[in-house]
């Protein structure tokens, strides 16, 4: 008895799902981040309007005032889906482990000048409340944005938002020795402590905005522009005189975080500004309205930090946050205007 193996060639009759393939063409092959990604967002034949806003569909692109021909140009540089998100998160959480680790196993922060501990914990431990709001509004984009480019990815940053709260805690729990005292301290700090109130208002105030594009820019570029440059930048210097490298080594994966996350960012504004200049115009009102109260808000805790150097430090990281946004052209046409 013979039997003759032969291999046989089968060509695919199209190389992605139909929905890629009216975008793009039946002969281009998708990668997984264009499949989760593109196309996705329900349009029609929704059941009901929702209770809480029956002016809007369900899935209404007119909750904000930018206004886009084709909602999926705000492409997520870092191509996050489902996997390849946890796959970077998942290496993100290992750095901090290990460097909490390597702190706790030495008992390094006992070496830390004792003022300059009590200060990291007075300001660092409270903005994990701010983190916890952060999250709610990254839910929110997630909720009532359009097209599911930019929702998925808000998704995502509202649970980093999470995670990085939680990790502010394991933080505080080390400086407690294990006790919740330093976190307790910290939640009365940020109910009653006059220091924190602008930025408690402000917080708060965010989470009633209902424009979500709007909510974008006064959280992810505006908000987060002051903090995260301050305390990953201007308040770990600060430390440097006082042996405050071992808190340093438990938060620098805060900055590894915001500089990840300003790729996305940045892109969806540029996407946003290059659409039209009614959408520059807009922009930069929100811009301007919100830095505004964010840098009121930030000023105080510089200057508990910092001392006489708060307000200097402040206004650098304003000018950097202002030509950031310059250079996506944001603002281009409110200084063309002026």
């Amino acid at each position: 008895m013979n039997i003759d193996l032969k291999a046989e060639a089968i060509t695919p009759r199209r190389h992605t799902f139909s929905h890629i393939a009216r975008r793009f063409g039946v002969d281009k092959p998708a990668s997984r981040y264009e499949e989760a990604t593109y196309d996705v967002q329900p349009t029609a034949n929704f059941h009901y309007r929702p209770t809480y806003s029956p002016q809007f569909e369900l899935y209404d692109p007119r909750r904000t005032r930018i206004v886009m021909n084709d909602w999926y140009v705000f492409r997520d540089p870092r191509q996050f889906y489902y996997a390849s998100y946890n796959i970077s998160r998942a290496a993100m959480q290992q750095s901090f482990d290990d460097a909490v680790n390597f702190v706790e196993k030495r008992d390094l922060v006992a070496g830390v000048d004792p003022a300059w501990r009590d200060l990291f914990a007075a300001y660092l431990l409270p903005l994990r409340h701010v983190e916890w709001a952060a999250n709610m509004n990254c839910q929110l984009m997630a909720d009532w944005g359009y097209g599911t480019q930019i929702t998925s990815a808000a998704a995502f940053c509202g649970a980093d938002r999470l995670g990085i709260a939680q990790v502010i805690s394991r933080i505080g729990l080390l400086l407690g020795q294990g006790t919740e005292s330093a976190l307790a301290d910290a939640k009365t700090q940020w109910l009653e402590a006059d220091v924190w109130q602008p930025l408690r208002r402000l917080a708060e105030d965010q989470m009633v905005v209902h424009d979500w594009f709007e909510l974008y820019v006064a959280q992810l570029i505006v908000l987060d522009g002051y903090i995260y440059p301050l305390v990953t930048g201007a308040f770990d210097r600060a430390g440097a005189a006082h042996n405050g490298a071992p808190l340093s080594m438990m938060t620098g994966f805060l900055g590894d975080w915001f500089a990840d996350n300003s790729r996305w960012t940045d892109a969806v504004i540029k996407a946003a500004a290059a659409e039209s200049d009614a959408n520059r115009i807009v922009l930069g009102e929100w811009f301007e309205r919100w830095s505004v109260r964010a840098e009121e808000a930030v000023r105080p805790i510089a200057a508990m930090v910092l001392g006489d150097e708060g307000d200097a430090a402040l206004d650098a990281v304003g000018a950097r946050l202002r030509e950031r946004m310059v250079g996506l052209n944001a603002l281009e046409a409110r200084e063309m205007a002026a």
